[in-house]
């Protein structure tokens, strides 16, 4: 674990890269799950390749509804740490987890009995529909296990341990390698479940996970130990990570919705558009990675050290991670935009049009993938000190004032046709990403810090505390 001590002091360059190097190999390897399908997928038709497209900004909706819960009990995490409060670390988790998967169960259920509204209102082909309902429905399935070990992740990076996650990851990964084409094309006496197997495959590998990251909290070996009294519902801390949460749930809901609302531009120009759109978003998912991964070392970096009162120094973190994210992702995008073809064609082999298509799609934005990437970076920046709001804010912009209405207005009305729609992605990019460094330099967001705060973040009863042996663990 990278320890406190060292987050809050030495080289700001040194603690980044402690935090941001196995982050960001665990969410490479976490995309493999997306990849993985693609790459499969991709062998049975483009229509199947359309349905697993189409399915994605719906479950990710619904997930990202509930994921700010788990946005505001990281950062509580984090300030708590940096003040030296471990045990209001145990208690923020436990918390945290009671609400998630209770908010995972309800907005799952939700997610499955609607999906053929979703569908029917997304006027989806019928040749895409019976797919498309099939992979939503058991992803919605595993929308708790994916829930719980999402939360488990962030809490973990909240306190500085990114081992642990990174170990659970790159295990549920090699399983997925081989489930996968299993149950996809089936073997033997088993049969092949197209689409349907490649959901299935990741729900068994994402169960798994969220069960060991479960146990590793129940254990407490590892910076964080929940006990069953922290798990008695605290109200006044629900009530406040509820509203620290909300925009959080917004800024991700807003990128989901905003997808959705594309793939409604998208789906207008037909199968082979689909496709090629969705490819070409699971490669662009696949790039922002590093700048994702730097974002949440930020997260950690900056939250520990607002909580230790060490402002300038969360402020350098900031602006050092920003820099850093512009530099590799446009480098990443440079390499991109000279192997467009190759990349588009090795998941859909022998698709000339969806290659073609896509190929232009990778080409127009990926050299601007600095720009995203500064955006990234400095919202990690903004919910490490509890201005959720301005992360909300910065998505809210990217999408709709910048993204949807510039694609609408290209593909719909120049002679642009659909390769508006890949303009639009490069003009947000850079707008959004001038916009976040002015919003940072104002640096109104240092001055939060929650751990001041005059109302408790958790009530724990002195009945409780009496009957416990254990107060906290060495």
């Amino acid at each position: 674990m990278a320890h406190s001590s060292q987050l809050l002091t030495g080289p700001i360059h040194k603690a980044l890269l402690s935090l941001a190097i196995p982050i960001v190999i665990s969410q490479l390897l976490q995309s493999a799950y997306q990849l993985t399908d693609a790459f499969w997928v991709g062998r049975l038709g483009p229509a199947e390749v359309a349905a697993v497209s189409i399915s994605m900004p719906v479950t990710f909706l619904v997930i990202a509804i509930g994921a700010g819960l788990a946005m505001a009990g990281a950062t509580l995490a984090a300030q708590y740490i940096g003040a030296g409060r471990r045990e209001e670390v145990d208690k923020v988790s436990a918390q945290t987890l009671l609400m998630v998967l209770v908010m995972s169960t309800i907005l799952g259920t939700c997610g499955y009995w609607l999906s053929p509204h979703f569908l029917t209102l997304l006027k989806v082909e019928p040749e895409v529909y019976s797919n498309a309902l099939s992979f939503m429905h058991v992803s919605f399935i595993g929308v708790i296990f994916v829930f719980t070990f999402n939360m488990f992740q962030a809490l973990m990076r909240g306190i500085g341990e990114v081992r642990i996650p990174l170990l659970i990851v790159l295990g549920t990964v090699l399983l997925n390698l081989v489930l996968d084409p299993l149950f996809i094309f089936g073997y033997g006496i088993m049969p092949g479940l197209g689409v349907t197997g490649a959901a299935l495959a990741t729900l068994v590998t994402q169960a798994i996970a969220a069960l060991i990251g479960i146990g590793i909290l129940l254990k407490g070996r590892h910076g964080i130990h929940v006990r069953l009294r922290y798990f008695i519902p605290d109200y006044s801390y629900i009530r406040r990570a509820f509203f620290l949460g909300i925009p959080g749930s917004v800024d991700l809901s807003a990128r989901a919705l905003g997808q959705i609302i594309m793939s409604f531009l998208v789906a207008s120009f037909g199968t082979v558009t689909i496709a090629s759109y969705g490819v070409g978003n699971n490669i662009l998912m696949f790039v922002t990675i590093p700048a994702l991964g730097l974002g949440m070392a930020i997260s950690t970096l900056v939250g520990q050290n607002l909580g230790a009162g060490q402002i300038e120094r969360a402020s350098q973190a900031a602006t050092t991670g920003a820099i850093w994210g512009f530099v590799s992702l446009s480098l990443v995008g440079g390499l991109s935009f000279l192997l467009a073809p190759q990349i588009i064609a090795f998941f859909v082999p022998e698709q000339p049009e969806v290659i073609a298509t896509g190929a232009q799609f990778v080409e127009v934005m990926a050299l601007t993938w600095g720009g995203m990437a500064v955006q990234v970076c400095i919202t990690g920046a903004f919910r490490a000190s509890g201005n959720m709001i301005n992360a909300m804010v910065l998505s809210l912009l990217s999408q709709w004032v910048f993204l949807f209405p510039i694609a609408f207005v290209l593909s719909k009305h120049t002679e642009l046709g659909k390769a508006g729609i890949w303009w639009a992605f490069a003009a947000t990019n850079i707008l959004i990403g001038i916009v976040s460094v002015c919003w940072l330099a104002r640096g109104s967001w240092k001055h939060t810090k929650l751990t001041q705060q005059k109302q408790e973040v958790l009530h724990v009863t002195e009945e409780a505390l009496r009957e416990s042996d254990d107060h906290y663990y060495p």
